[in-house]
């Protein structure tokens, strides 16, 4: 090869993983980060990259029934995890109660945040059905919202829990 420089491909390393319920044997190269996969390889754009360093919570994702930031975390951490997206809440047509929430309570504004807001939110009231207000705004410490002053977002939590309750006296 003289005077050329032979192409290297990065090395990849096999994974399995569910995403939304779908099972997906893929390929990764072991530096790619999982917001990435889920936006550029399998086109779900709701997880958005805001920060990159963790701080906002625009990537939130749940991995295992946990939520996760998923802008500093490897796909290959993920292999053999279980991931449900924004897009993964709703059945069909039906909004998940916390998506109908947001969209009830007016809990967004420009609406970046609100893909990870809904996450965190969603275990949050997965693990404690009745969330004092301080409990959902501690829940909510990961991420942050630029536009608004979070009562909003705060009142469509309340909400969805009285909705998944079935406490729908309060509407």
């Amino acid at each position: 090869m003289e005077g050329t420089m032979a192409s290297v491909q990065p090395a990849t390393v096999p994974i399995r993983i569910q995403v939304n319920g779908v099972a997906h044997e893929v390929a990764v190269e072991p530096r790619l980060l999982l917001v990435h996969f889920l936006r550029e390889h399998l086109a779900l754009t709701g997880t958005h990259v805001g920060c990159d360093t963790s701080q906002c919570g625009a990537c939130t994702v749940d991995l295992n029934g946990r939520p996760v930031k998923s802008c500093t975390m490897f796909t290959v951490q993920a292999d053999g995890a279980d991931i449900t997206t924004i897009e993964g809440l709703a059945h069909g047509a039906t909004l998940h109660p916390m998506q109908e929430a947001f969209h009830e309570k007016h809990g967004l504004q420009c609406g970046f945040c609100t893909p990870g807001m809904i996450m965190t939110a969603t275990y949050l009231l997965r693990t404690n059905p009745n969330p004092s207000e301080r409990e959902i705004r501690h829940a909510l410490e990961g991420n942050l919202c630029r536009c608004t002053g979070y009562v909003n977002i705060v009142e469509a939590i309340r909400w969805a829990a009285e909705q998944m309750r079935g406490d729908h006296a309060s509407n």
